[in-house]
């Protein structure tokens, strides 16, 4: 299989210290691409300096909602000059967490919508994290239209309905480990309703593991999994979604 796992963070402390061995174990799985994701000062410079030194990593830089209290204008304009590195693909992590309860809403709001205008700016796609807050994530990529510089709902695990709505703004949508858990009913239906051109699939490593390693570390080489989820959900092979997954996240993240 030749798989691209389009969100991970192998700029985390979990695996910094083992990036080789890391890498070696995606590629004994078939993973070849990967999109690292950085949230705040510290993942962003990490993923840029991951992508200058593997050809197959390329780096997403921007602020999570959970960091969002730290997005000043000085970070703000350090922000625009690293979204000019030719290793970056795409604008984020960015958008809304009302899980977490450290930052207000209005404060995440606001840079998010302030990384979208940035991202429409550069003609660069987002990756946008939603969690508990479809609702507002929707409004506020519906007012900026994004349909001209698209993007991905990352891990995404909305209903149909939800699907539906991001499927209209032009929206990616990328599902995690989360598609192989047997409870989780709603992400499986929005599985098999997601037009082909519009898949993804990745990590979100060191979260979400898939089955059959579900309750220890993630770690990118087991997208393997995730495409094997989605392609037994859909009546599929893994080469063929492993191939067209590939084939979407290449279109979408290419400069």
């Amino acid at each position: 299989m030749n798989i691209y796992d389009t969100h991970t963070h192998l700029n985390d402390d979990t695996f910094w210290d083992e990036i080789p061995a890391y890498m070696a174990r995606a590629k004994h799985f078939g993973v070849n691409e990967m999109n690292v994701v950085g949230s705040d000062t510290i993942l962003n410079a990490r993923a840029i300096e991951l992508a200058h030194q593997y050809d197959n990593i390329h780096a997403i830089v921007g602020w999570h909602p959970e960091s969002a209290k730290d997005f000043t204008a000085e970070q703000e304009t350090i922000l625009i000059e690293q979204l000019a590195d030719p290793e970056v693909v795409a604008v984020g992590e960015m958008g809304l967490d009302y899980y977490w309860k450290e930052t207000p809403h209005d404060v995440q709001k606001e840079a998010f919508k302030r990384q979208v205008q940035i991202a429409k700016d550069l003609h660069l796609p987002i990756s946008v994290h939603d969690r508990d807050a479809f609702e507002d994530t929707y409004d506020i990529l519906k007012a900026a239209d994004v349909r001209d510089i698209g993007g991905v709902m990352h891990s995404f695990n909305g209903t149909t309905e939800w699907l539906k709505k991001f499927l209209d703004l032009g929206m990616h949508i990328s599902y995690s480990g989360v598609a192989s858990f047997k409870n989780a009913t709603e992400v499986h239906e929005s599985v098999i309703a997601t037009p082909l051109d519009k898949l993804l699939v990745e990590t979100d490593a060191p979260y979400l593991t898939p089955a059959p390693y579900r309750g220890k570390q993630n770690e990118p080489g087991f997208t393997h999994f995730v495409v094997q989820a989605v392609a037994e959900l859909r009546g599929m092979t893994n080469n063929e979604i492993s191939d067209i997954t590939f084939e979407n996240a290449t279109k979408l993240f290419r400069k």
